[in-house]
């Protein structure tokens, strides 16, 4: 395939790939309406159904209120499609990544002018507003206003000037100003920011949107795999095979991507803060990844988000907006391939040669469901596949189902698993509960409203789903055996 570097590139590669990419050039508004179109034509993930699974990126020629604007959405919605891009096979994709991880390549400033400030505009230029320079789409009615969902936020540790990526949530509240959701304990970027509340000084960060799909998948790592001061963009270059390319910011002492399409630039103010919700009062965030529209933040001095002040925006020529679906399959990808990779470096290095695959499944957003292929060599593996499900746990915290399964189950297709579970499981044998851990705050049963037994919210009980044979009764689950044939010589159009 060609070069893949920067959002654009991806776009030509995806125009080339049959059904992997759909324009379309009549008007949308980027109110709701970009966001519902695109959840009947390819979303996926916990999106209220109808949705599509693996159905194509969509791009919007002509956003309302932005002439000349695009948006783009779904780039990663589908497994295949990140496969494709990333130049792998999608069914391997956590072992792609993971292999990334041990070989990083640094970013690196580039030579020249930056394609992401072919165009600046200041916030002192009276002007300027984020509003209309920036086509941010609201996902749904209720939402709190514009959300940027595919941001990648770059800061650097105060201390020891280490630098970080990480996604978050960025709500446009002014012409100059946006909210961001730091989840509370969260590594990277939050640390950072901590450490710079104690100094009481202004946080510079840039915030780039609109990059090469490796940059984005390689952003979803947290610890243990990737610890604070691991900058995930070593990862993408190990991807690419060459560093990402980096540009000075115009106004703060930060960096962004050179390639991005759009780049904010701006502080986090110590004691500037914000109720989440400030210019609707709904009282609803956006879609959170579970399937549920969050609260907004700031009902509560504690809860206050902080503020970036943005000093200035620059882009490229007729620059496109890249945006994501809270609950899509672009979630999935980005939050669960890493989860996958990481969850396969420990349990490799633990019990070598057992490890079929992992697969980080849709229905938990890519971060509560994990599905685990394990082999078991003897009968002395009996009981190990419950250590590989242990060893999932520790690897990513936010975990809260594991299903175990054989060799000879599809992990990538739910009814196969189900079937497993329906014929392999019983609930007094195989499962097993590890109650009152802490999971996720955004799952709502993890409330003590919804049973008193749990302490505080965001305590869940965690469990393992057994629904692998016993070792001593393999041959008592034997699927049936078709004949192997090629069926492309009936229906070549399928295959």
């Amino acid at each position: 395939m060609g070069e893949i570097y920067d959002l654009r590139s991806a776009l030509e590669f995806l125009k080339t790939q049959s059904g992997q990419l759909v324009e379309t050039d009549v008007e949308a508004d980027p109110n709701a309406e970009i966001s519902g179109i695109y959840r009947y034509v390819g979303a996926g993930g916990t999106v209220e159904r109808p949705t599509r699974e693996d159905g194509p990126a969509m791009l919007f020629n002509n956003v309302k209120g932005f002439p000349g604007g695009r948006v783009v959405t779904g780039i990663l919605a589908s497994r295949k499609r990140v496969g494709l891009l990333l130049g792998t096979d999608y069914k391997r994709l956590g072992w792609f990544m993971r292999d990334a991880v041990k070989n990083p390549i640094a970013p690196q400033l580039i030579q020249g002018e930056a394609p992401c400030q072919e165009c600046v505009y200041r916030a002192e230029d009276p002007d300027f507003d984020l509003r209309r320079l920036v086509p941010a789409p609201t996902n749904t009615p209720e939402d709190a206003g514009p959300y940027i969902t595919m941001g990648l936020c770059s800061g650097t540790d105060p201390e020891n000037g280490d630098t970080d990526v990480t996604i978050h949530r960025l709500c446009i509240q002014s012409r100059d100003e946006m909210t961001m959701w730091i989840t509370p304990g969260s590594r990277h970027l939050g640390a950072f920011w901590e450490k710079y509340l104690k100094l009481n000084k202004p946080m510079p960060i840039s915030v780039s949107i609109g990059l090469d799909p490796a940059v984005y998948m390689s952003a979803g790592f947290e610890p243990p795999t990737t610890p604070i001061g691991f900058n995930e963009l070593q990862i993408a270059g190990a991807l690419r095979g060459k560093p990402v390319g980096l540009a000075k910011c115009v106004t703060i002492p930060e960096t962004c991507i050179a390639h991005a399409e759009y780049v904010i630039e701006g502080e986090l103010i110590p004691g500037l803060t914000m109720r989440e919700d400030i210019n609707t009062n709904t009282g609803k965030a956006m879609p959170e990844f579970p399937g549920y529209t969050g609260d907004a933040k700031g009902d509560n001095l504690p809860a206050f988000l902080p503020v970036i002040k943005v000093k200035a925006v620059t882009t490229r020529k007729n620059p496109i907006m890249e945006s994501c679906i809270g609950p899509s399959g672009e979630h999935v990808s980005m939050a669960g391939i890493p989860t996958e990779a990481s969850v396969i470096d420990l349990v490799e290095r633990a019990m070598p040669g057992r490890l079929v695959n992992v697969h980080a499944a849709p229905c938990g957003g890519g971060k509560f469901v994990t599905i685990i292929q394990f082999r078991k060599n003897s009968i002395n593996d009996e009981g190990r596949q419950r250590q590989a499900a242990l060893l999932a746990f520790s690897a990513f915290s936010e975990m809260k189902h594991v299903f175990l399964v054989d060799e000879d189950v599809d992990i990538f297709d739910m009814s196969d698993v189900m079937w497993a579970m329906t014929t392999r499981f019983q609930g007094d044998v195989d499962f097993i509960p590890i109650p009152g851990v802490h999971t996720h705050v955004l799952d709502p049963s993890n409330d003590p409203a919804y049973d008193p037994s749990i302490r505080v919210h965001g305590i869940s009980c965690k469990a393992i789903f057994d629904c692998t044979v016993p070792y001593n009764m393999k041959d008592q689950f034997e699927r049936c055996k078709f004949l192997e044939v090629d069926p492309a010589k009936w229906v070549p159009e399928l295959f």
